[in-house]
Parts: C-alpha cells; structure tokens; sequence
C-alpha cells in the first residue's frame, strides 16, 4: 500500500525516459509497478554525469515542491555538486522496498543502477561517475566493478563502509577497478563500522586504477545524534561545502 500511495504521490512529476528540466524521474525497474525514484538534474554546463548513491536506507524524505528533503550528505549537497558543472543523478530506495541494505546492495542494486547508468547515458551522453556515501559506497563499488570502464568512468567513495558488514568495501574485488577513484572520509568519522584508519588502506587494493587517492578531511563543527547518520561527523557536517569542492575539482583533474 505504501508503494503504491508513494508511487502516485510523485506522478506528476514522472518521465520515465525524458526530462528537459530538475525534477523527480521514475524509473521503471520491470517487476510489476516497482518503480525507482531519482531525482534529475541537467546542467546545460556538464563535462559529466554525477550519479549520487546515499546511504542508510536511501529514502526521500518528505517530498517537498517535488524535491526529496532527505539529508543524506549526497542528497543534501546535491545543488552545491550541480553548480560545479555536473549532471546530478540523486537515486533513492525503490517503491517497492522498505529496507536497502548491505546484501541487497551487493546483488539487485546494482541492477537497478544499471538502468540509471543507462538512463543518464541516453539523456547526455556524458561520462558518467558513481559517488556513494556510507552504505551507499557498497552499492557504487558493487556497480562499478560489476559494469565496467566502459560504463562507468570514476568512482567516489565517502565515509565507506571498512567493516562488519556484507560488501564491506575491502571485501570487494577492488583490483578489477580500472578508473580513476577516490575515497574521501572525515578523520573524526566515529561510526563502528567506516572507520577513518581502515578507509585509509582502500587504495592500496586498487591496483588497476589508473588513478587513486584518499583524503583526509578534518573540517566541520557541532556534530549531533548518531555517529553514523548525516549530521555527525560522518556526514561532514558543516563542512560540506569545503569536501564537494575537494572532490569536484578531483573529478574533474584526477590525480594521485
């Protein structure tokens, strides 16, 4: 019942295959009336196609004007991403789920990023790149490697999860990756399982990337509530400015 109230709430602002302005796109996923929400974004300016993956459970939030408010740091900062000249690709959980997590992101949603990959590909032909945050990390490495250079062209990991859990970044067959990655992750990210120390040690597996790099970020002020939700430190709470510049001006000059 949930899905399919969802699923009408946001119709008007539906085009499965097109979309000439900003607005929620539902995509169709083949099973039944399962459809995936991402919110679309086109910049006439684009050198590239930012697909943002968010972590926890990958909700909206209430939608708003037709814009999702969830404050996942990929959702959140999704216009400072857009005004560095990106298409911006913000997908959330299916209509059809009530939970996202680590096993489902390993296997079925690669897929449905699959379809987004491809959606991005026929609405502007730019380069695409995957950029994960938290759980959302499992999800870009998963897609990454399973799709290939050929149709992803970089990945962004931020506030990755290291451990405990099923697709645990270091557990992924990271020396398949051949394009350029970077993993960003705040030094006093105090969640159990994306630990600062173990984020550190990624690029060391990447050993097919042709470019690879960690940062440190350390700014920021005032975390609150949960370690592991958007508003600690996790999150880069108040310094999300400063780390979407970090790592656009990377996107666009990798370097190690």
């Amino acid at each position: 019942m949930f899905a399919k109230l969802f699923t009408l709430a946001l119709v008007l602002f539906i085009s499965t295959f097109a979309c000439a302005d900003e607005g929620m796109v539902l995509l169709d996923l083949g099973r039944g009336e399962a459809r995936l929400p991402t919110y679309v974004m086109p910049n006439t300016k684009a050198i590239a196609t930012l697909i943002m993956l968010p972590g926890g459970d990958a909700g909206t939030g209430k939608i708003v004007e037709g814009k999702p408010t969830s404050g996942n740091f990929v959702s959140r900062t999704r216009d400072t991403f857009f005004a560095s000249n990106f298409n911006v690709i913000v997908v959330y959980r299916a209509t059809d789920l009530s939970a996202l997590d680590y096993g489902y992101r390993v296997k079925d949603h690669v897929s449905e990023i699959a379809k987004v990959v491809s959606y991005a590909k026929q609405q502007f032909g730019k380069p695409v790149w995957l950029v994960g945050t938290s759980r959302g990390t499992v999800s870009g490495t998963a897609a990454a490697i399973a799709l290939g250079e050929n149709e992803v062209q970089g990945l962004v990991i931020t506030s990755s999860v290291t451990s405990k859990k099923t697709g645990a970044i270091a557990t992924q067959n990271l020396g398949s990756l051949k394009i350029p990655t970077l993993v960003v992750h705040h030094k006093n990210d105090a969640c159990k399982i994306c630990v600062p120390y173990e984020a550190s040690r990624i690029t060391a597996d990447l050993k097919s990337s042709p470019v690879k790099k960690f940062i440190m970020i350390e700014g920021g002020f005032d975390p609150e509530g949960d370690p592991c939700e958007a508003k600690h430190w996790h999150g880069f709470i108040n310094y999300e400015t400063e780390t979407v510049k970090i790592i656009t001006d990377w996107i666009k000059n990798p370097q190690s």
